[in-house]
């Protein structure tokens, strides 16, 4: 069966070379994915990731698979500002940065508040990224044409409401871990929608783009669930997921293409077969809440109290 008229493969991606690309959480599934198609065009890839080791492993990977590839590297944690700081410092010796992808993230983890007093999960899938995405922003626009690609979810679609609220106010009742997560996927776009109105608005050289993998067999679920990858239940999961989910490599072709193809900004790409979960990737549709201009003005400010930093 041949693909839809609108939707995109690895085969229209082109060629990569000379250009620089960071790509957070790359160690692993969707993001090592995103990476090694990067590579094997000819892309500068940057691999932004918190173990060091797991960095080389991964690095190791991609110049066996693509003997030359140009590969670089970038400690960062981003559930830590003060890492993400340290990280941003770092990256000023790469020089222009043609595209940042924002794929790193956790998953359902239990509650848990990180060192600057947030909840891990909007601080590792939203803070972390909007603060890194603000100081890198010269580096982006520099290029003359700078690509910020965020990966959501499908399931941005259960969060109940936006998460505009103080984040360092630890709200009282059990922890919801499900729709805290779903509120942080909602915020990549809304920070996605609200980067691309500003980066216009202030005639600036970038546009944002968000992703999401569908359903993709990846350690995600896994670690969110047991705090491991492999092992007990952690291998139950991973083995369903195996199952019923498409690859990681699946999983990140609405990445390659937010990240390639020739696409105006504010654009969400996702799998387009079987409800969002599986396929080849198109531009798909996101819910009102996502597209609600004030939720997006309002996250934006809270983000910006929050990071420390005002931009664009």
């Amino acid at each position: 069966m041949s693909a839809h008229p609108s939707t995109w493969s690895l085969a229209e991606m082109p060629d990569q070379a000379g250009r620089t690309v960071v790509v957070t959480g790359p160690t692993s599934g969707l993001g090592e994915a995103t990476a090694l198609e990067l590579a094997r065009r000819g892309a500068h890839v940057v691999l932004a990731a918190r173990n060091p080791e797991k960095i080389a492993t991964t690095t190791a990977h991609i110049e066996r698979e693509v003997p030359g590839a140009r590969v670089g590297s970038l400690v960062v944690d981003l559930s830590s500002l003060a890492s993400v700081h340290a990280a941003a410092a770092e990256a000023a010796r790469l020089g222009p940065i043609d595209v940042l992808v924002n794929n790193a993230g956790v998953m359902a983890t239990p509650a848990r508040r990180t060192d600057d007093d947030l909840d891990l999960q909007m601080a590792t899938n939203h803070f972390g990224p909007f603060l890194l995405t603000g100081l890198l922003l010269p580096q982006l626009a520099a290029s003359g044409d700078g690509r910020v690609v965020t990966v959501s979810s499908f399931l941005h679609r259960i969060a109940r409401s936006a998460p505009t609220r103080d984040p360092r106010r630890v709200p009282g009742g059990r922890y919801h871990r499900w729709q805290v997560y779903g509120q942080s996927k909602l915020a990549n776009l809304l920070f996605t929608f609200e980067l691309q109105r500003r980066a216009t608005a202030a005639g600036l050289p970038v546009r944002a783009l968000a992703a999401h993998p569908g359903y993709a067999s990846t350690h995600l679920l896994s670690y969110g669930q047991t705090g491991r990858s492999q092992g007990g239940l952690a291998s139950i999961l991973n083995g369903v997921a195996a199952a019923t989910a498409q690859s990681a490599a699946d999983g990140a072709l609405p990445t390659l293409m937010a990240a390639t193809a020739d696409l105006p900004g504010g654009t969400f790409c996702g799998p387009g077969s079987f409800q969002q979960m599986r396929g080849l990737p198109r531009v798909v549709g996101s819910n009102a809440l996502s597209r609600d201009e004030t939720a997006q003005r309002e996250l934006w400010e809270v983000s910006e109290a929050t990071a420390g930093l005002t931009w664009p």
